[in-house]
């Protein structure tokens, strides 16, 4: 049932509506990931990591309800529910426990290089079928690929 009536065509509307959900799941987890290691790291950059994992949890709900209201402004129902996240996300599993600082940056970098991988092909996808989502998965990129950048160099 649409409740709302897309300006895209059918077959536009399928490809966007796949790359937005895709999105918010990623975002979703990418948030979720990024709070329960900023909840359990410790080691002696405890507090610039912690602060740091915080900016990465404010991007990622920021962007997720971004995307899940353009999903609902083309009339489709955006699902951020935990059993579809935990389904469909692209990123990896998160280890239990405390976590060494170290090992809380080495998990970002590839959680974040996920979520970019997967939202630089959603913005190849939306290109001709939505110039708008296109334009808001490209500045989602930017801001993870900032955050990616920083963690990379907490680890060189």
């Amino acid at each position: 049932m649409y409740v709302v009536k897309s300006p895209l065509s059918e077959g536009d509307l399928k490809t966007v509506s796949e790359a937005l959900q895709g999105a918010l799941v990623d975002l979703v987890d990418l948030s979720l990931v990024a709070k329960q290691i900023h909840w359990n790291v410790v080691g002696p950059r405890f507090r610039s990591v912690h602060l740091q994992l915080d900016d990465v949890v404010d991007t990622a709900r920021q962007h997720s309800d971004t995307v899940a209201e353009r999903a609902s402004t083309l009339g489709v129902s955006p699902d951020g529910r935990a059993a579809t996240v935990s389904q469909s996300s692209g990123i990896g599993k998160v280890p239990e426990g405390w976590v060494k600082d170290v090992d809380a940056v080495g998990t970002l970098v590839d959680a974040l290089g996920a979520v970019i991988t997967r939202m630089r092909e959603r913005i190849d996808a939306t290109g001709e079928a939505d110039p708008v989502t296109q334009d808001i998965f490209i500045q989602i990129s930017a801001d993870l690929e900032k955050h990616h950048w920083m963690f990379q160099a907490e680890n060189s």
